[in-house]
């Protein structure tokens, strides 16, 4: 008798579901960026949204709420109805950084459903055009010698530009004043303005800065070189271990949010992430796109969340 329950139940929860998805989206979709307008996350969900809306016979629009290094925005989503119809574009600051670093009020597991990878981009080291420094080598003696000359600006404590500095200053033994911004595209201004010195942005937001000559290019914050700035070291390369930060980018949607509905949205970001158009448009700012299943990026987002706590207490970081 149970055997024959078993098939009936399973028949009965797929027949549920597919309404369900068939229906979504049955509104305009929203994506909420955490960082200001005008960053490489903003600028990645656009195109995203661009691709995103005709394939799902919807409008797509971007929501920028900067602030609290993503916490403002990660809070907003995990709180938003579960229906698919409020998406994020989280990356490593929202759901593996910030968390390891200090306690919020939303959980970057349980208080998410993920939809599915976007890509990843190095960490740059980036320079104000107008510093003495030559490069690296130059910049470790002069922070050597009067440590209270540079500051460098950060898209807030909890993010990856401020994770990197923190471990450029672990490994190279030196000290520099942090001047947390609401988001890396005020932190990237300020910095060419010459408020403040260095910055360490991902080298989707940095590298078309540096290629304009607003930006002095130093080093790339990874394991490799980037074929879109081939020029520039790693810091590995310059003796600098140990700061190999890079940044990813996902989609995420509230908890709980249906089954059926998360595996059409990742079908169809999956199908945009193929598009040519879109890859080219991510790879010209410095991003690897990469897709994956709602199950990869949920592992994923454990794994980080481990790898970041323990840097946290190796480098002793803290959120003030």
């Amino acid at each position: 008798m149970t055997k024959h329950l078993i098939p009936a139940a399973l028949a009965a929860v797929l027949a549920a579901a597919a309404p369900i998805a068939q229906a979504f989206p049955e509104k305009t979709i929203t994506i909420v960026v955490p960082t200001a307008a005008g960053g490489g996350n903003d600028a990645m969900a656009r195109t995203i949204a661009q691709k995103l809306g005709p394939l799902l016979g919807q409008t797509v629009i971007i929501d920028n709420r900067a602030g609290a290094n993503g916490s403002i925005a990660s809070e907003f989503v995990a709180r938003a109805p579960a229906d698919g119809h409020t998406l994020m574009l989280g990356y490593i600051a929202t759901h593996a950084m910030n968390p390891a670093l200090q306690k919020l009020r939303y959980d970057p597991v349980a208080d998410f459903a993920p939809i599915g990878l976007v890509g990843y981009s190095p960490t740059l080291m980036v320079a104000n055009t107008n510093t003495p420094f030559k490069d690296v080598k130059d910049l470790i003696a002069q922070l050597k010698a009067k440590p209270d000359r540079y500051a460098y600006a950060s898209a807030g404590n909890g993010t990856a530009p401020h994770f990197a500095a923190e471990l450029f200053k672990l490994s190279a033994g030196v000290e520099m004043l942090g001047v947390p911004y609401k988001g890396a595209a005020p932190a990237v201004s300020d910095t060419i303005g010459g408020q403040t010195q260095v910055m360490f942005p991902s080298l989707f937001t940095g590298a078309p800065h540096v290629k304009s000559g607003k930006l002095k290019g130093l080093a790339i914050a990874g394991p490799k070189r980037s074929p879109l700035l081939p020029e520039v070291p790693t810091l590995k390369e310059l003796g600098v271990n140990g700061v190999d930060v890079q940044q990813w980018y996902a989609v995420f949607a509230p908890g709980k949010t249906p089954k059926p509905v998360v595996e059409k949205l990742n079908k169809a970001l999956n199908q945009v992430l193929n598009d040519k158009e879109v890859i080219k448009r991510i790879e010209d700012h410095g991003a690897d796109v990469e897709t994956s299943t709602p199950e990869q990026l949920g592992d994923m987002v454990k794994s980080e969340l481990g790898k970041w706590k323990d840097v946290v207490q190796k480098a002793r970081l803290t959120a003030d």
